[in-house]
Formats: structure tokens, C-alpha cells, sequence
């Protein structure tokens, strides 16, 4: 029994000591360092209009109104849900996602008066795999460009100009795509009229 006492004393000590390090201490000095030095992007990035909360720069919004930019698909629930964040789980040979996509291609073409040999970029068919990116293609703002220009009733070079004013730029300068930012996009059109 001695034996036994003897070896669960240090067992014990190991963790109550790395429950208290690790359980406290560290997510504590973590969540301080992120308040401290990346205050904003540690609370969401959360974007307010008049006080109100409307949004999150992290977290795409749906908008289906003709004089928005309309985000990608998403697979997260009913449409940016981030309790559901996933992707589709569908497989890119998959019937049912290869027809969602066809039905999503003649519908973008459509909305956005494109005739059938222009290609409608892969951003604006199919979901992110979170199916909550805010983020599309630069190729997708511009061929959406002329409809919301003309549902607005702006001159296309001036949507063109925001939609470079709202590009961000590939991370650390050399990793993946330029994207734009469909949520502040929008709101900058908003704030325009």
C-alpha cells in the first residue's frame, strides 16, 4: 500500500500542476496577450453601424438583394451559420453537388446577364470549407460589377474602384489569392448611397 501511496502522491502533483498551468495560466496570458496587441481581431473583427453590431469581417453574410455582391455558397447551415461551420462533405464527382453546381452556373450567368462561353469563376458556384468565408474572387467581384452598378444606379468604374479598395492582399505577401471582401464591399455601397 506504501508503494502505491508513494507513487500516486507525484501523480496527483503532476495534475493539479499542469490542470492549474495549462486549464489557467496559459489561456489566461493568451487571451491577455490577444486583448493587449490584437485587441480587434481577438473580439471577431466586429463591425458596427451606429453602434449596432452588423457584422464580422471574418465571417461571410448572405445577400441575394440584386444590388448586393452575393458572397459564395455557403455549406454552413442555413447559409453562414457558424454553429454549423462545414464544408458540404460532398466529393467533386459527387451527382448531387456536380447538379448544384450546374443550377448555380446557369443562375449566376443569368443574374448577372453573362452569355453562355463566358466562365463563371469556381468561387461563385461552390462553398468554402468552412462555408463561412466573407472573401471572393476578384474575377467574381468584377463579372458582378455591371448588375450592381446598374441596380444602383453608379457608374461601373466607380463600383470597380471599391471593388479594388476592398481587395486583400495574399497573406504574408505570397500565400494564396487576392480575395474581396464581400461584407465591407457591401457596406461601403451602403454607406455611398
Amino acid at each position: 500500500m506504501r508503494a502505491f501511496i508513494r507513487q500516486l502522491r507525484p501523480a496527483l502533483f503532476a495534475t493539479v500542476v499542469s490542470t492549474v498551468l495549462l486549464g489557467v495560466v496559459y489561456p489566461l496570458v493568451a487571451t491577455g496577450i490577444g486583448q493587449l496587441f490584437f485587441h480587434d481581431k481577438a473580439n471577431g473583427s466586429l463591425i458596427t453601424r451606429d453602434g449596432t453590431v452588423v457584422g464580422s469581417e471574418l465571417i461571410g453574410q448572405t445577400f441575394v438583394a440584386p444590388q448586393y455582391f452575393h458572397s459564395r455558397p455557403s455549406a454552413a447551415g442555413a447559409g453562414y451559420d457558424g454553429s454549423a461551420s462545414s464544408g458540404s462533405n460532398l466529393g467533386p464527382v459527387n451527382p448531387d453537388l456536380l447538379a448544384a453546381v450546374q443550377e448555380r452556373v446557369a443562375a449566376y450567368r443569368e443574374e448577372n446577364g453573362l452569355s453562355a462561353d463566358v466562365l463563371v469563376p469556381v468561387d461563385a458556384v461552390t462553398a468554402s470549407a468552412s462555408g463561412l468565408d466573407p472573401h471572393i474572387s476578384v474575377a467574381n467581384a468584377r463579372l458582378q460589377a455591371a448588375r450592381v452598378a446598374t441596380e444602383r444606379g453608379l457608374d461601373v468604374r466607380v463600383v470597380l474602384g471599391l471593388i479594388d479598395d476592398h481587395t486583400d492582399g495574399r497573406s504574408l505577401g505570397i500565400l494564396g489569392e487576392p480575395g474581396v471582401n464581400v461584407v465591407t464591399l457591401n457596406l461601403a455601397l451602403d454607406d455611398m448611397s
